[in-house]
């Protein structure tokens, strides 16, 4: 099995844990090999995959494990398998890049600036109009989740694994405080997001500044029902965050 198909790691930068499905794991490693050698255009759009045969060989896995790999690409709108013409890369624009395993391959090597440019427009649309929503429909569920996910981050950092999980909880809870079905749908992207690019900005150096304090302004605004504060502190969060994604890039657009 190629290196990078074993050593990929989980959605939150860690190992994931054993199953106990040793054809779903080997499914899944061949998914990531692939999926990784296309979002980091190893494979291009238009191009064919190996045949199922020679791909199967040169993978050390069963034709099975690589057929069901190709099946999850698939579902993910990176591949198409057609008759006789073998298996081709989708354009990009049929990708569905907000698919958290999609991201995870996105940024298991150098994520495309463009998709990270895309990533933060997003988050400036969606997540500042979110924050309004949730000053003013917020349960006090709402705020207790959002309360803990804080006090989490304060006390591993976002320098740790157990921080970034609780940055994707901040996210996830102030997106279920909307009360808006088609938002609350969005959290796992979101959630993904924002423990890719976090992760990424200190692969290679520290946090260039805390961002907790970024959060703790917007549940402050969030606690006290302020509509305005809520959304004005989410823009600013993810401004910020966009720089200092920025920064940490090789070659800043």
């Amino acid at each position: 099995m190629p290196k990078d198909a074993k050593d990929h790691k989980g959605e939150d930068g860690e190992a994931p844990q054993r199953t106990r499905n040793p054809g779903r794991r080997l499914r899944g490693a061949v998914a990531n090999n692939l999926g990784i050698a296309i979002l980091s255009g190893r494979y291009a759009p238009g191009d064919v995959l190996s045949g199922e045969i020679a791909a199967a060989e040169a993978l050390d896995v069963s034709r099975g494990a690589y057929r069901e790999a190709v099946q999850v690409l698939t579902a993910k709108g990176l591949v198409e398998s057609r008759p006789k013409t073998g298996t081709h890369v989708l354009p990009r624009e049929r990708w569905n890049l907000l698919d958290p395993d999609v991201l995870a391959w996105a940024f298991a090597g150098e994520p495309d600036p463009r998709l990270v440019r895309s990533l933060f427009e997003l988050r400036l649309v969606i997540e500042p109009a979110a924050a309004a929503f949730a000053a003013e429909r917020r349960t006090r569920t709402d705020i207790k989740r959002m309360g803990e996910a804080l006090k989490t981050m304060r006390h591993h950092s976002l320098a740790t694994a157990e921080g970034r999980s609780a940055d994707r909880d901040f996210h996830d809870a102030l997106l279920h405080a909307t009360d808006n079905d088609a938002m609350i749908v969005l959290g796992s992207s979101i959630g993904a997001a924002v423990a890719w690019t976090t992760q990424f900005k200190q692969r290679t150096r520290a946090l260039p500044r805390d961002p907790i304090p970024d959060h703790a302004r917007v549940y402050d605004a969030v606690v006290a029902r302020d509509v305005a504060g809520a959304s004005a502190a989410m823009r600013l969060l993810v401004e910020q965050a966009l720089a200092d994604t920025r920064g940490a890039m090789p070659a800043a657009e």
